[in-house]
């Protein structure tokens, strides 16, 4: 059973910086795309940016610039650097991997990040 594993989740100031980590329970080569996604209160999980095992990368329109999505296949690793924090990228942020062999995702419980102004 695949499992992963959020960290790097806190509260920053607007304007700050942070670096979330999905560690994986097995190699990522396993997986077709690896994501992150968020979920603010009384809103629907949206994507942030995914990368692929290709490392061909997508952004979600609100953070174009800021954030950074990356992978290291040595750690089972899945990086996101969040820069230029605002208030509005507040949110639990949840790691996704979609395997190549067609079945279900796999979800990490999530990491809280909170900016404040």
């Amino acid at each position: 059973q695949v499992q992963l594993v959020e960290s790097g989740g806190g509260l920053v100031q607007a304007g700050g910086s942070l670096r979330l980590s999905c560690a994986a329970s097995v190699s990522i080569f396993r997986f077709n795309v690896m994501g992150w996604y968020r979920q603010a209160p009384g809103k629907q999980r949206e994507l942030v940016a995914r990368i692929s095992s290709s490392v061909s990368t997508t952004y979600a329109e609100s953070v174009k610039g800021r954030f950074t999505i990356s992978r290291d296949n040595t750690k089972n690793t899945v990086y996101l650097q969040l820069n230029s924090l605002k208030p509005e990228d507040t949110a639990v942020y949840y790691c996704n991997a979609v395997p190549w062999v067609p079945g279900e995702d796999s979800w990490g419980p999530g990491t809280q990040v909170t900016v404040s102004l």
